[in-house]
């Protein structure tokens, strides 16, 4: 699976963004897509997850702000970002994992990861 992620910029506290991955190679219709952020000087963490089966989870920073969803059609995975903050500011990366009923927190959980794409949030 090849992953494409894009949609990251610079953007004031309180603004908006939305990321795009797009998968090639396989479908995700079997597959779980994570997002994982890494801050400056922080290690990567967990963001938000989405089954086909239309499971979702979040993390608690995250929670109320960010929405994850897919298009089937496109073989794409979005992430909207709303009301940022300047902790939001980090790379963003999707991942995917087959799904095997698992919950897929961890980083380590995950086959195969797209190019980062940073975000910068100005306060």
């Amino acid at each position: 699976v090849q992953l494409q992620a894009s949609g990251g910029g610079l953007v004031q506290a309180g603004g908006s963004l939305r990321f795009s991955c797009a998968a090639s190679g396989r479908t995700l219709s079997s597959y779980a897509v994570g997002w994982f952020r890494q801050a400056p000087g922080k290690e990567r963490e967990f963001v938000t997850r989405i089954k086909w089966t239309g499971s979702r989870i979040y993390a608690d920073s995250v929670k109320g702000r960010f929405a994850i969803s897919g298009d089937n059609a496109k073989n794409t995975v979005y992430l909207q970002m709303t009301n940022l903050k300047p902790e939001d500011t980090g790379v963003y990366y999707c991942a995917v994992v087959r799904d095997l009923g698992g919950t897929y927190y961890d980083q380590g959980d995950y086959d195969y990861w797209g190019q980062g794409t940073l975000v910068t949030v100005s306060s």
